[in-house]
């Protein structure tokens, strides 16, 4: 398969971005995801950026994250795309170790204008983001009504299913 499209066209890309590891005093956590979005910018246009959220770590890891979503438009295939965003991801640090370990840049594939994509290294919809806040916060305040071409809902709807109270559990005392 080629890396962009044949026609010259390009697609629109909803990618989500994260970190919660530092690499110095001057470069923490949300100062890298702002330089991801310009070394994004700098290689495809942005169409929006959310603005950077602070959230709970998920998984093992004690750290906060921040959070980001950016719309892209570029020519490239997802593989391609793939592709450029982990040298980006490399550039600022990102050190592929553990799963759940902490990281300097995170930059997922959530959405893009194709549908679905699936193959051994990529799956977009990305196979998660239905499920975490932390992706679906950031991703509304860019692409509210983009729908997820799994389940047919809008971005706003799946974050307010993801909001909604559980019911408490009665305690006993």
């Amino acid at each position: 398969m080629a890396d962009t499209r044949p026609d010259g066209r390009t697609l629109v890309y909803a990618l989500a971005l994260g970190s919660n590891r530092a690499l110095s005093a001057d470069r923490m956590p949300a100062r890298l995801v702002e330089e991801a979005m310009a070394l994004i910018g700098a290689r495809m246009r942005v169409i929006a950026m959310s603005p950077i959220i602070d959230t709970p770590p998920l998984g093992p890891s004690l750290r906060r994250y921040a959070n980001a979503a950016i719309l892209v438009e570029t020519p490239l295939a997802p593989p391609a795309l793939l592709q450029c965003l982990q040298d980006m991801e490399a550039r600022l640090g990102r050190r592929r170790h553990r799963r759940w370990g902490a990281r300097t840049m995170d930059i997922d594939i959530i959405l893009w204008a194709g549908g679905m994509w699936r193959e051994r290294r990529l799956t977009v919809p990305h196979a998660a983001f239905r499920s975490r806040s932390f992706v679906l916060t950031p991703l509304s305040f860019i692409a509210s009504g983009w729908r997820d071409p799994r389940s047919g809902l809008t971005i706003r709807q799946l974050s307010a299913r993801l909001k909604k109270a559980k019911p408490k559990r009665p305690t006993s005392g």
